[in-house]
Order: C-alpha cells, then structure tokens, then sequence
C-alpha cells in the first residue's frame, strides 16, 4: 500500500483521529487503506470525482463491486463505517452538502458470532490444573488471563506498579486504545498476586521470562496457556483470548450489567459487549415477563 499523501482533506481526518479522537495508530492505519483504496477504486467509477462528492449509488456499486470480488460481510461492514465516518467530517466541515450515507448500515447482514469460551466447568478445570507442578508465574498468567479478563498484550506490559494495594485493583495502563482501566482483582487472585511479588520483582515489569528475567512476550504468555491447556485435558483451541472472553462470558451468566462488564473489558461502550448476550438468549424476555403488569380484575 503507496504511503504517500492523500487530498489535504483525507489527511486532515487522518491526523483528526490521531490527536482528537486519539484513535490507535492500528486503527488509523486500517482507516488509511480503506480511504486509499475507496479513493482508487471509486475513482474509475466516477472519475475526476473527490470522494466526498460521489453519490450513494456510487458508493452501493462499490460495495456491491467488493461482495462480488469475495469481501466478508465484516469487511464491508467496516468499509462503511469507515467512509461514513470520513464524510461526517468531511461535511461538518463544510466540504459538502451532506452525508449520503448516513443513518446507512449494512450491520444486519452480519451474523453475531458467539465468542469461544470455557463453560464454568471448564474453567474451574483448568484453574485446578495449574494448582500443583506448576510455576507461580505461570499459575498467576491463568490467573489474571480469567480472573481479569486481560488482554494478552495488557498482561504482558503490566508492572508491579499498576498493583493498587489499597483499593486490590489493576491499573492497565497499555489498553487497546490508550484508555487505562481499574479492573478489581478477585480474592484468590490477589492472594496469588502478593504471594508471586513476596518472591519476584519488586519494580519494573511484574511477569519476565525465567532464563533472561527480561519482560514476557505474547509468545511467552501464548505458550504457557497451551501446556496448561494441555494439562487440564482441554481441547487445542483454547487460546488467551478464550479466557478474556469466558470472563465476560462468566460474568453476563451471573446477571452482572452489561455497561460493568464494558467497562471491565475496556470497550469504548456496551455495543461492542453485545456479543456476550449469547449467554443468556431467553433473558431479554424473560425481563419482559417479569414487569409488574395485571389485567384488573
């Protein structure tokens, strides 16, 4: 993909996101190729046309052009936003008349897939398995991988000085997007946890590989959960990120609140926690069931 710069107006949006929206450079970089290529593609359908110009028929041929050639509904989903965004800026600063595609959306092709998790059983198995023969470090990833619901690129830049003693919290500082959380640390855990630093490092990183004692990598964290995985006798495919989900998972089974479990797992709102609904299918109606409504008698 060509690096070099696009119209004054696309860039702007670009350095928009970094500074105010202060969007991950991951993010700013995925929304640059999707403008580059929309700005390539749209130009043979409508050449000489700047993309903030182009009409919505242009933009459904695009689209259409994109499902044809093989492109995910979650790929087009994303180009969507993606463009629809840049036009909202693009209008309120004036540049054009409208947002052709706003209020459109294509999210209702996309079926919601279920996260892969540990039923509680499953878990309360693999917990077990790390209890004898095991390393503290090694016990405290599978610790904190459920029991925090951390990412594993959270887990592994945490230092000994995220750890609030006072409130027993987790300071992640290296969220996906740069928002640091508090994510509270169960009892359990915490006892691990203070029991580990007894032992290990009083500063700087808190989890550092064994040979070197220099800071664990994903790979470390990667390789640690598929020998305990191994060791509990769980299926192969249960990697990190199925512990971070079987916590939410876990949690929206115990009646948590959506927003909490939002705000635990770092998302920017409860929308992007909706996929943890998946749990409790017969919940919303039952809520509905529940309300204090008679017929007179």
């Amino acid at each position: 993909m060509s690096s070099e710069p696009m119209d004054p107006l696309i860039e702007g949006y670009l350095a928009y996101l970094d500074q105010v929206g202060r969007k991950a450079p991951r993010t700013i970089v995925d929304v640059r190729c999707t403008l580059r290529r929309a700005v390539t593609q749209l130009g043979a359908i409508r050449p000489g046309s700047d993309l903030w110009r182009l009409r919505l028929e242009d933009f459904l041929l695009w689209f259409e052009d994109s499902r044809q050639a093989g492109h995910s509904p979650a790929w087009l989903i994303k180009d969507v936003s993606h463009i629809r965004s840049f036009l909202e800026y693009a209008w309120r600063s004036g540049r054009t008349e409208r947002n052709v595609l706003d209020g459109f959306s294509l999210q209702h092709t996309l079926k919601r897939t279920v996260p892969k998790h540990l039923t509680l059983e499953q878990a309360e198995q693999l917990v077990a398995a790390t209890a004898t023969g095991v390393s503290r470090r090694d016990r405290l990833m599978i610790l904190l991988l459920y029991g925090c619901g951390l990412r594993t690129g959270e887990l592994c830049a945490l230092d000994v000085a995220d750890i609030n003693r006072e409130r027993q919290e987790l300071i992640v500082q290296r969220a996906k997007r740069d928002r640091p959380r508090a994510v509270p640390i169960p009892g359990a855990v915490y006892t691990e946890l203070l029991a580990y630093m007894l032992d290990h490092h009083k500063r700087g990183a808190l989890l550092r590989t064994s040979a070197k004692g220099a800071r664990i990598r994903q790979k470390d964290v990667c390789d640690v959960v598929s020998t305990l995985v191994a060791r509990a006798g769980l299926h192969a495919g249960v990697t990190a990120r199925t512990l971070r989900h079987s916590f939410a998972t876990h949690l929206m089974d115990r009646g948590v609140d959506l927003a909490i479990i939002a705000s635990l797992m770092g998302h920017r709102s409860p929308q992007e926690t909706g996929v943890y609904l998946h749990v409790l299918p017969q919940r919303p109606e039952a809520a509905v069931r529940a309300l204090p409504i008679g017929v007179p008698s």
